[in-house]
């Protein structure tokens, strides 16, 4: 797949990282339930993913993620979460919201690449989707347990459940639902995209 970043490409990260910005600055891309927020910003992270690979995916998930740390201060949809953990350490909640969806992004578009030069651009989309939506979540809990797990914080939301049930209990409807969501719409933007003649993808073997 040829990941050379043309006019196509800056136009359609721009049209992204609107989506993104409204998705951050108005309810309609956060959807509260106790101290975690349902998210639609992963999905133009996937877009990005499907559309322009690893290096696409990596910058809009460098958007989402410095979006969603602005939110820590109120910026946007606010974060209750978030403005507790700047309280506490706010180089280290930087991190948390940062690096996870930057990761994420640039992951999201390895795994495009891989399923779709084995199988086709539909199913490689739909596991982008899906997998998009998963490390986002494997990765943000990751690293909040990492680098909040011993403050007085973490340890109250716990209520002295090992990691795994926490969880599990914590993200479980919220991550379901973004992972269903994520993975249908990616399904079909990026089979739009590939009928459209913008995702041109190389099969293995192929020279």
């Amino acid at each position: 797949m040829k990941e050379t970043f043309n006019t196509k490409s800056l136009v359609l990260l721009g049209l992204l990282t609107a989506v993104v910005m409204v998705f951050s600055f108005t309810p309609i891309g956060s959807i509260p339930i106790g101290p975690l927020v349902i998210t639609l910003n992963i999905i133009p992270v996937a877009i990005a993913a499907v559309a322009l690979g690893p290096v696409g995916g990596l910058i809009m998930g460098s958007v989402f993620g410095l979006f969603s740390f602005l939110q820590c201060y109120g910026i946007g949809i606010p974060s209750g979460m978030g403005a507790t953990l700047v309280s506490i350490d706010p180089f280290l909640a930087f991190v948390q919201r940062f690096v996870p969806r930057a990761l994420d992004g640039f992951l999201a578009g390895l795994v495009f690449k891989g399923v779709s030069n084995f199988s086709n651009v539909h199913v490689g989309s739909l596991v982008t989707g899906f997998c998009t939506a998963f490390f986002n979540t494997l990765f943000f809990m990751s690293a909040l347990i990492i680098l909040f797990g011993n403050t007085e914080y973490v340890q109250g939301l716990r209520g002295g459940k090992n990691v795994v049930t926490f969880v599990a209990t914590f993200v479980g409807v919220n991550a379901v639902f973004e992972m269903i969501t994520c993975t249908i719409i990616t399904g079909a933007i990026g089979l739009a995209l590939y009928k459209a003649g913008f995702i041109k993808v190389k099969k293995t073997g192929e020279s």
